[in-house]
C-alpha cells in the first residue's frame, strides 16, 4: 500500500485536520499512520486514550503536555505516549504538521467516529477527559 502527497482519507477533529496515510486495514490491524495539521492554539483538553502512539513533527512547533511534564517539539522531534497517559498539545506557530503513529487499528476508528459524530465519540472509544485515571 502506498499513498502519495495529497492522498489519503481526510477527517476533521475539533482541533485538527487528519489525513489517514496508512490505514489499519492495510496492515492487518498492526498499526496506522496519520498526518495531522493543527492551527495555532490549544488542542483538546488533557485526555487519555487506551492505545499507545507516537508523534513526529514535520513542521512548526508544538508543546506536548504529557503526564504533567511539558515537552517542546520542533521539526525532527518525536515523542511517545503510553496508553492511558494524560496528554494534550498546544501549537506555538501558525500551524504544525506532525505524523501520529498508533499501534493497532483503534485510533483510526476513533478519528472516523469523531469526524462524523463529534465529541460523543469519546466514550465509545475509551477516551477520557482529565488527568485522573
Amino acid at each position: 500500500m502506498m499513498t502519495t502527497a495529497g492522498e489519503g482519507e481526510e477527517l476533521t477533529a475539533p482541533d485538527a485536520k487528519i489525513t489517514v496515510r496508512i490505514s489499519g486495514k492495510h496492515t492487518g490491524g498492526a498499526y496506522e499512520l496519520f498526518e495531522v495539521d493543527a492551527p495555532r492554539g490549544e488542542a483538546a483538553p488533557p485526555h487519555r486514550t487506551p492505545w499507545p502512539k507516537a508523534y513526529y513533527v514535520l513542521h512548526g512547533r508544538m508543546a506536548v503536555l504529557l503526564d504533567g511534564e511539558l515537552h517542546d517539539l520542533s521539526p525532527g522531534d518525536a515523542i511517545t505516549i503510553a496508553p492511558n497517559a494524560p496528554h494534550t498539545f498546544t501549537v506555538h506557530t501558525p500551524s504544525v504538521q506532525f505524523l501520529a503513529f498508533a499501534v493497532g487499528d483503534v485510533m483510526g476508528a476513533f478519528f472516523r467516529d469523531l469526524s462524523a459524530n463529534g465529541l460523543e465519540a469519546l466514550e465509545r472509544h475509551g477516551v477520557t477527559l482529565g488527568v485522573r485515571p
